[in-house]
């Protein structure tokens, strides 16, 4: 493709960039964006709380940060974050103090926000989510400034700082389970970001939705590891408690390393790169005149696009994985799908395990590439390589019930009277850990899988 139709090609879609990419000029094409990071997670089996885990999640993370890269600015990082469960306890006193209580666990939802510093323009969002909310049905509890420390950031990252918000929102007078309350909080964020953008195009709004849930929060920026924990004060709170917590180091090659294109995504936490992008955007675009689902009904038109033109490869993929699971797949199911095992012509596949994979073919292709995938949905963490395998990934298990997981060993001091099992992912296998039934759950076949799910 010429220069000129390439810049032409990706000005036409310009308004949906990323905000802080720069279109594509000269030999510069942000569809051709690559990165590769460290990536790990902690996670207590028996699904205990504690800050424990935070602490040693940022540990993991701190010990991860040769993996990451920085700028010209020494403390320039390219991103980095850390996602855990709702911490209960934490939002249940800082909410307090702001004068608003909150409900039961589950029974509300945290959105993390990165908001534009423009107070009026802040403040029409703000008016965007109350009508939206109401709309949807669900009810708006209040909102929370959330308090940051930018002392260790690089003079070149201070200017870039979003407004960080958080917006507490409840189920409303409906009655309905955890799954479907997570399924109107997809479609409530999707709604609202693009009523955000009928207004602003993306680039320019300075808005971008870090996570909205009622399981998961996710605190992330464009920092180095040991940057992340220092700019967050939240997170060294005693009271903020999780029993997982998954972890990223960014190192962005060739690309420009922004806010919110720092890891974990919603479901995800990615190293390496999806080298089939293109055909699989392009695949999850076209299916929107045909897709249906009957959890989703009508709403299903309030989702489109499922990406946003311009984002990274991860989040393309997280995007993806989302409107799978909302749309009824297990988490399991449909990172098989998604990260099929090398199936066609290998003799040693049994065939039930060979038939899932074949139907599931006509269904998705593989977003292939060499790739280590963290993934969780608060209830279930685990981690997959693609069939190639050309990602490090490997896992400890303790006698204390909890799992390490990272691109080495090594990140985290643990005895080694204390560790009953090391091993290493292996390419196109899984690693799955159920928090709610409290197991390790081995790569057994897929229908054993989805039963357990």
């Amino acid at each position: 493709m010429s220069e000129e139709k390439r810049s032409a090609d990706f000005a036409g879609r310009g308004s949906t960039a990323d905000p802080g990419t720069p279109l594509a000029q000269g030999l510069y094409d942000p569809a051709l964006d690559k990165d590769s990071c460290g990536v790990g997670f902690i996670a207590d089996i028996k699904g205990r709380k504690s800050h424990q885990t935070i602490e040693d999640g940022l540990r993991i993370l701190c010990n991860l940060e040769h993996r990451g890269a920085t700028g010209a600015d020494p403390r320039m990082g390219d991103g980095a974050g850390i996602l855990v469960q709702i911490p209960h306890k934490f939002f249940v006193k800082k909410t307090a103090e702001l004068g608003f209580k909150l409900p039961k666990a589950g029974e509300y939802a945290v959105g993390y926000l990165f908001m534009p510093t423009d107070t009026n323009w802040r403040q029409i969002i703000r008016d965007i989510y109350a009508e939206v909310i109401a709309r949807e049905g669900l009810s708006l509890l209040g909102w929370r400034d959330v308090p940051t420390d930018n002392s260790t950031l690089g003079e070149s990252v201070k200017p870039t700082e979003p407004k960080h918000m958080q917006v507490f929102i409840g189920r409303g007078k409906k009655k309905f389970s955890e799954d479907e309350f997570e399924r109107r909080l997809y479609i409530l964020r999707k709604s609202i970001s693009n009523a955000i953008y009928r207004r602003r195009e993306r680039r320019t709004s300075g808005y971008y939705p870090v996570s909205i849930s009622c399981r998961t929060i996710i605190y992330k920026g464009m920092f180095l590891a040991d940057q992340l924990g220092t700019y967050y004060p939240d997170l060294h709170d005693p009271d903020f408690e999780s029993a997982l917590a998954l972890v990223h180091q960014r190192f962005s090659t060739n690309t420009f390393p922004t806010w919110s294109l720092a890891h974990p995504y919603r479901y995800v936490a990615h190293n390496g790169e999806i080298n089939t992008l293109r055909g699989n955007v392009n695949w999850m675009a076209a299916r929107q005149a045909s897709v249906s689902s009957p959890l989703f009904g009508k709403d299903i038109n309030k989702l489109w696009p499922i990406s946003y033109e311009g984002q990274s490869d991860t989040a393309c993929f997280d995007n993806a994985l989302e409107f799978l699971t909302q749309g009824g797949y297990s988490l399991a199911h449909a990172m098989m799908m998604m990260i099929p095992e090398a199936w066609a012509g290998n003799p040693l596949m049994d065939e039930e395990r060979r038939a899932f994979y074949e139907y599931n073919a006509a269904l998705m292709e593989p977003w292939d590439g060499p790739a280590a995938i963290a993934f969780t949905n608060g209830r279930q963490i685990g981690a997959t390589l693609d069939r190639n395998g050309l990602r490090p990934a490997r896992y400890l298990l303790t006698r204390d019930d909890r799992i390490v997981m990272a691109s080495e060993m090594g990140v985290l001091p643990i005895p080694e009277k204390d560790i009953i099992k090391k091993w290493r992912l292996q390419p196109g296998k899984m690693l799955l850990v159920d928090l709610d039934e409290g197991r390790l759950i081995p790569d057994e076949g897929p229908s054993a899988t989805r039963r357990k799910t």
